[in-house]
């Protein structure tokens, strides 16, 4: 790619070839105003509010699609382009309901703000008077077709990054108007609730009803931090109105999902409304009573040192930080020697000499195997970016018991014991992967090991931290009956605790780190608080192997403290060094126990 030297506004701009004007001239710190530009999706020019003047042009040109040239001359803010721009903001604001006063994204609305830029204090046209339906049938978010500027937006940013195609437009002119699948309500359509649509769109029209004026734009703190509900490790924006999260919103430089979230990790991982545990309780008798953090490890550490290695075990939650699980095996498998240790999800099998794959190549792949995962239902951005690839004409097979949701985007499904013919299929794609799961049995495995060389591995782990826990041997055999002393770190897990509750040995002592009330918590003699994932700072592994930081929005509720710090706190008590791993978060400065 070559380099190109072009003047805008008198200055002298360094730009690639292929570049377009927009690109070039934000490169080099000048303001072009866009309402339908996203830098995540394909340029459309649809709005023309990206209008310039460029030399030896018969007419203005969209700058966010015209390419660059050597020796090129561009106007950003000649009085034609004002003009042309203020004209065209006429007319966006002459069509439907754009009265900012009772909009809840005043103040944050791309449209709002261009109007004040050209000084648009008034309506010239007369506007358009008819009202349009709101569709908040959604569980999740809200469309105000009034509030529509039709940029579609929404429109490609479903298609280009979900690979959903859920929206597009319907009817012409005037009575254009935005539609999902086939003019159906958005909960009757075949919207997967990642909320996508809402992140992009420039004005009032899709909303998060959750935050919807809950503040003031100017008031809000975002900080960034890692998603802990699936094994893929994404990075996202917690939203903070003094002190409050207000919502989760897309992290566009995020490594990992470049801005893409599920519906679990942008909505519903703020609606768990499960009873904290606040305080550390001690079983006396038929009850639990509260006890001070020193009383609470002290019990604990006593317990674990009088307790037979064979008879003492560990089962973990893979939704922990690295910090956490280097503690885990210094304390339960190089001090204690504990027998039993796992982890309450399982672990993706290993497949001999096959390449690691990443996420990002599956945009380069030609051909794509899903064998023993269900990336819709456990990891629903992975699933997105599958969608995507077979919408750029790669090939799917799925391949397990039952078909999953994305079998019907696949070429052909099959059953384990025709896992020979999909083998067989990407044998002749030139750059296959395989996208595998915890589901795999080991006549599986010998027949995708035939395809170790030729195509690239990705490993869905079911948990975000499954890398972590198998490097470390935390996930060993582990039988909870077998135990007299059992430490369980459930965090903020639940389905599994009233199994893993029933399976204890009823004269067994347990002690279980958890941020919620389960009939684990229930059963348990001794429960140490934990925080929750908006409550701690730290590190994952993802199902990629790359390094994710979290970083704690709000602080630690009640008495209750990060997964690392409690386990650093038992370290101490047991009379242990308290630095096992020299990266994780520094505890001194947060400890108030």
């Amino acid at each position: 790619m070559g380099t190109v030297t072009i003047t805008i506004n008198g200055q002298k701009v360094s730009a690639q070839t292929g570049q377009t004007i927009l690109e070039a001239a934000r490169g080099a710190g000048i303001d072009i105003p866009t309402l339908c530009h996203h830098p995540a999706l394909a340029p459309v020019g649809a709005c023309r509010v990206c209008l310039v003047e460029v030399a030896g042009q018969r007419t203005l040109q969209p700058s966010c699609t015209f390419p660059v040239a050597d020796r090129m001359e561009v106007q950003t803010e000649s009085a034609k382009v004002v003009e042309a721009r203020k004209f065209v903001l006429e007319l966006i604001f002459s069509e439907r309901n754009h009265f900012c006063m009772t909009c809840p994204m005043s103040g944050d609305c791309e449209l709002q703000g261009l109007g004040y830029r050209y000084g648009l204090d008034h309506w010239v046209y007369p506007t358009y008077e008819q009202a349009f339906a709101v569709d908040a049938s959604a569980a999740h978010h809200l469309l105000d077709h009034n509030r529509c500027v039709l940029c579609r937006r929404c429109v490609r940013a479903c298609a280009e990054l979900v690979g959903n195609h859920t929206l597009d437009l319907r009817q012409r002119g005037a009575h254009t108007m935005l539609c999902a699948d086939m003019d159906v309500p958005l909960a009757e359509s075949t919207c997967v609730g990642c909320g996508t649509c809402v992140d992009v769109c420039p004005t009032g029209a899709l909303i998060d009803k959750r935050s919807a004026f809950m503040a003031r734009p100017a008031e809000l703190e975002r900080i960034a931090t890692t998603c802990s509900q699936c094994s893929l490790g994404c990075g996202l924006n917690v939203v903070m109105h003094r002190g409050r999260v207000v919502r989760l919103e897309s992290l566009w430089e995020a490594p990992v999902n470049r801005g893409l979230l599920c519906r679990r990790g942008r909505f519903e991982a703020l609606e768990d409304h499960r009873a904290r545990i606040l305080e550390p309780r001690l079983a006396e008798g038929n009850e639990r009573l509260p006890v001070s953090w020193e009383r609470a490890l002290s019990v604990a550490a006593s317990r674990l040192n009088a307790t037979d290695p064979r008879r003492l075990g560990l089962i973990t939650t893979t939704r922990v930080t690295n910090e956490a699980l280097n503690l885990m095996k210094k304390l339960f498998i190089d001090t204690l020697n504990a027998a039993q240790r796992g982890m309450l999800d399982g672990v993706c099998p290993t497949i001999p000499a096959a390449e690691n794959g990443r996420l990002t190549d599956l945009s380069a792949s030609d051909a794509i195997l899903l064998a023993g995962a269900d990336p819709s239902a456990d990891q629903p951005v992975a699933a997105f970016m599958i969608k995507r690839a077979v919408d750029r004409g790669a090939r799917l097979i799925t391949a397990g018991k039952r078909p999953g949701e994305l079998a019907a985007f696949a070429e052909m499904h099959v059953v384990p014991l025709q896992l020979q013919v999909a083998v067989d299929a990407l044998m002749a794609a030139e750059r296959p992967m395989v996208v595998y799961g915890s589901g795999l049995k080991k006549a599986d495995i010998r027949t995708l090991q035939r395809l170790a060389g030729k195509a690239r591995f990705l490993a869905l782990q079911p948990g975000v931290n499954t890398r972590t826990a198998a490097a470390l041997s935390v996930n060993g055999m582990s039988d909870p009956a077998a135990c007299d002393t059992l430490f369980v770190v459930a965090g903020e897990e639940n389905g599994a605790m009233e199994r893993l509750a029933a399976e204890i040995d009823h004269r067994a002592f347990v002690i279980a780190q958890a941020s919620y009330a389960s009939p684990l918590a229930a059963r348990a003699d001794l429960v140490l608080p934990m925080a929750i994932w908006l409550e701690r700072s730290g590190t994952f592994s993802n199902t990629e192997g790359v390094l994710c930081r979290a970083h704690a929005a709000l602080p630690p509720t009640g008495q209750s403290r990060p997964d690392w710090d409690i386990l650093g706190r038992l370290a101490e008590t047991l009379g242990l060094e308290d630095d096992p791993n020299p990266n994780r978060p520094e505890r001194r400065k947060h400890r108030t126990f």
